[in-house]
Parts: C-alpha cells; sequence; structure tokens
C-alpha cells in the first residue's frame, strides 16, 4: 500500500490518502483519545506521541500534531499505524467520533445547509478538513459553523470564514449577515 501526504493550509495538520475509501458515509472526527476508542485506527494513530487530533473523510485522514513537534519525528509512525489499521481487516470505525446531528431542517437554515454541503465542504475536503451547518439565528442573521480536521485551529480559518464563506453566503441568502464558528 502507498500512502500519499499533502501538506494543509493548517502547518499541524497533515492529510494522508490511502488510495481507499476511509469513512465514505460520514466525515468522522476524533478530538481526544478518549473519543478514539471506538475506532481501532484512530485509537493507533492517538498512540504516536504529539498526535492531537484524528479526522477521517472519505477517503483521507487529516492528523493535527502538537506545534513543538516536527512531522519529520512522527510521519513514519503516522503511516505504519495507518497502514496497518487498513490492513488489518479490522473495522476502521467501530463506534465513536462526531458525527453531524443537525436534524430535520427547514427554510433559510435547509438553504444555507445545502449550500455549505455542495459548495463548501468539497473545497475544504481537499484541504483535510469539514465544516459542519450548526445553525441559523434568522433573528440575527448568524449562521453558526463547526471546523473539523485541518480547518480546526488553522490560522487560515478565519479568513476562510469571513471571505469565502460568509460571502458567498450572503449572495446566495441575502438574510445572511454573518458567520462564526462554534466549537
Amino acid at each position: 500500500m502507498f500512502i500519499q501526504t499533502e501538506p494543509t493550509p493548517n502547518p499541524n495538520t497533515m492529510k494522508f490518502l490511502p488510495g481507499q475509501d476511509v469513512s465514505p458515509d460520514e466525515p468522522r472526527e476524533f478530538a481526544t483519545p478518549e473519543a478514539a476508542e471506538g475506532s481501532p485506527l484512530a485509537r493507533d494513530l492517538f498512540a504516536v506521541d504529539g498526535v492531537m487530533g484524528v479526522f477521517f473523510g472519505a477517503d483521507y485522514v487529516s492528523v493535527s500534531k502538537d506545534a513543538t513537534v516536527d512531522w519529520v519525528h512522527i510521519k513514519p509512525a503516522i503511516l505504519g499505524a495507518i497502514m496497518d489499521g487498513l490492513t488489518s481487516g479490522e473495522p476502521i470505525i467501530a463506534d465513536g467520533g462526531e458525527a453531524e446531528d443537525t436534524g430535520p431542517l427547514e427554510g433559510l437554515s435547509k438553504e444555507i445547509k445545502e449550500i455549505i454541503d455542495t459548495r463548501v465542504r468539497p473545497a475544504v475536503a481537499r484541504d483535510g478538513g469539514d465544516i459542519i451547518f450548526k445553525g441559523f439565528d434568522e433573528a440575527t442573521g448568524v449562521v453558526a459553523l463547526v471546523m473539523r480536521g485541518a480547518c480546526a485551529g488553522c490560522p487560515s480559518s478565519t479568513m476562510t470564514l469571513k471571505s469565502g464563506i460568509e460571502n458567498l453566503l450572503k449572495h446566495y441568502v441575502p438574510e445572511v449577515r454573518e458567520v462564526v464558528a462554534v466549537g
């Protein structure tokens, strides 16, 4: 198995492309070792010293590291864990991980979520991240989003939110006044 790697706009997150499906039905984020207990692969990645977060996209794994650790020191162990996890025959996700759950949406919230799902999420996935719609307050015009994977903690995420996503949503949904990231 050959696993390609790509840097992301976040210097503390790297994207690993194994050439096969990882989490095709729903992206999953594991922000802590405890959250990774339901995924043998995520658990093994957290066992690598310096790994601070794991994100499974459809066909990639994004790994975030502590800023004090250099990629050159942990990248071989991460590659080994991914290779072992994908060839072991064990499920990649047994349970756990943060799955999207916004419930049924109507009106402007449904329209905003559709724009995010079709225009924004594919673009940020190319950078190893994900953005999840959490809600729209019609009274204030504020859209709440959750940044995951490489997008969480990325120095460019504020610019992406304000210059990219906010402008896009304002164009298609004039009622949108602001886009904010929530935890």
